[in-house]
């Protein structure tokens, strides 16, 4: 017991003993159920572990970014998140077949949704809540925002007015032609966020004593990176097993197929979530909005490339164009996401906005 205790002292605040084991663990239950067939119980064992990996892999990307600092650690923690993403709607396209000819779009709309609502949301009243009126800077929101709405209609609603195929689809070439401007334009945001006009993006009058805690060393940020690339693997690879039960559990509820893309974005979101709602309350709006932004222009900026790229290799064709419902929706997010963050100040009447749009988009895509 003394020794447990000696070695719990000796962990910095930044890497607790819990954040040590759940990778190593989900790396064990994927190599000992490969291959297994998926009863109840080894299937909600499997789900767990899923979820664990993710809360992992996040942790281990905010230890990496508080050691590497702002923005440079969001930038961590979006494309973190992203790469779980990818990884999950990749596995679940090859085990899904032609059903999941819609899944890359479902999630990506799901993801911003999330995090322009949901997220925005939150924190807004979270941090409105607390300290009325909060301050973020418009020259760091602006760009993100004027991404995201450039690479959204590019992405999911011009494909429904293309005449070269038929249907909400791309061809070979115009998909190829998305993904590459994508990541292009993707491109050109993190460097004018992390070298061009970093100032842009860091937090206005910060006074909250978490954000002035010391950095880990560098020997715990290694660790992290690499038990945060254990966890990535973990989640591909437990995400892999499960994507059969997952689309059956669907089809049987009888819910629509875009439940899937939901609930991968809120497994991968909702631990970062926690963290934009932690800065929020420390009155750090501003990272919290880049998290937020970030998750959501690096959710379309890195899975269409990733997607357009593997799409050879799909025995059926990517349907990437929203319907008319989920267009209104984006339309909608995008107007109200431009009043709220044009101003650089916001208050919890903003958030209850996003909030309800974001509560609107979950009823609709249960009730389409």
């Amino acid at each position: 017991m003394a020794n447990r205790s000696t070695l719990l002292s000796r962990l910095p605040p930044g890497l607790p003993l819990w954040c040590l084991g759940l990778p190593l663990l989900a790396m064990v239950v994927l190599v000992a159920t490969w291959g297994q067939g998926l009863g109840l119980v080894l299937g909600l064992l499997l789900a767990a572990m899923v979820f664990a990996a993710v809360v992992s892999a996040v942790h281990h990307a905010e230890v990496v970014a508080h050691r590497v600092g702002e923005p440079f650690g969001t930038l961590v923690l979006a494309v973190a998140v992203t790469t779980i993403e990818v990884a999950l709607i990749v596995a679940l396209m090859f085990a899904g077949g032609e059903s999941a000819n819609t899944l890359a779009r479902d999630t990506v709309f799901s993801a911003l949704m999330i995090a322009c609502n949901g997220v925005v949301g939150l924190c807004l009243v979270v941090g409105g809540l607390r300290h009325g009126v909060l301050a973020y800077r418009v020259e760091g929101t602006s760009p993100a925002l004027a991404s995201l709405a450039a690479l959204a209609g590019l992405a999911l609603v011009l494909p429904n007015f293309t005449t070269t195929t038929a249907g909400p689809t791309y061809s070979s070439a115009q998909l190829a032609f998305a993904g590459v401007t994508a990541l292009a334009l993707y491109g050109v945001f993190v460097f004018v966020q992390t070298v061009r006009h970093r100032d842009y993006f860091l937090p206005v009058d910060n006074h909250d004593e978490d954000s002035h805690a010391a950095s880990p060393p560098n020997w715990v940020a290694w660790t992290s990176l690499a038990l945060l690339l254990v966890s990535l693997v973990a989640v591909v690879g437990l995400a892999k097993a499960l994507a059969p039960a997952l689309g059956q559990a669907v089809s049987q509820a009888g819910l629509p197929h875009a439940v899937v893309g939901v609930v991968i974005a809120l497994i991968v979101l909702l631990p970062e979530t926690g963290a934009a709602v932690r800065a929020a309350h420390g009155n750090r709006v501003q990272s919290s909005l880049n998290l937020a932004l970030g998750s959501g222009l690096a959710s379309i900026g890195l899975t269409i490339p990733v997607v357009a790229a593997l799409s050879p290799m799909f025995p059926f064709a990517l349907v990437l164009g929203l319907p008319p419902s989920q267009v209104v929706l984006l339309v909608l997010t995008l107007i109200i996401s431009t009043l709220t963050l044009g101003s650089g100040r916001a208050t919890v009447m903003q958030g209850a906005v996003h909030l309800v749009v974001f509560f609107a988009f979950l009823f609709l895509t249960l009730v389409p």
